[in-house]
């Protein structure tokens, strides 16, 4: 019976059962989507400017011991800067929609490379990346 409302209504079963259990059948507003006037994100285009913008900079400018921002150490510090509550995949996917990737190094061979090469490499890198933020359907990365 609840699969043939489901399918009837277009949604899942597991909706159906939660409003079997939640609804009032003799109030029918009861079954209504209290969130449907308006989008109720928790995350305010305020949060989501600081969140770009703490991304980019090194923990440690925030008095962090460690180096490096994961998804829940960035919604733990941002919860203190702005109050809003949120998930570290919640943060993840904030920044994957706005294209950012995190890829963790393994190890560092940073003391076993030339410096100049190094350097040029850098100087390189950083111009792609300055390039595809400007103009992002100019760049493609092969691998």
């Amino acid at each position: 019976m609840l699969g043939y409302l489901a399918d009837f209504i277009g949604c899942s079963l597991k909706t159906v059962a939660h409003w079997c259990v939640h609804g009032d059948p003799n109030n029918l507003e009861s079954l209504e989507d209290g969130r449907k006037n308006g989008n109720h994100k928790k995350a305010t285009e305020e949060y989501i400017n600081l969140l770009l913008k703490i991304v980019d900079e090194d923990p440690k400018e925030f008095g962090y011991e460690f180096g490096r921002w994961t998804a829940a150490r960035l919604a733990e510090h941002l919860e203190k800067e702005t109050g809003i509550k949120l998930s570290g995949s919640q943060v993840r996917r904030i920044l994957r929609r706005k294209k950012y990737v995190y890829i963790w190094a393994k190890y560092s061979l940073e003391d076993k490379q030339d410096k100049k090469l190094r350097k040029a490499f850098k100087e390189k890198l950083d111009e792609y990346l300055r390039l595809a933020k400007e103009k992002p359907e100019s760049i493609q990365v092969w691998f």
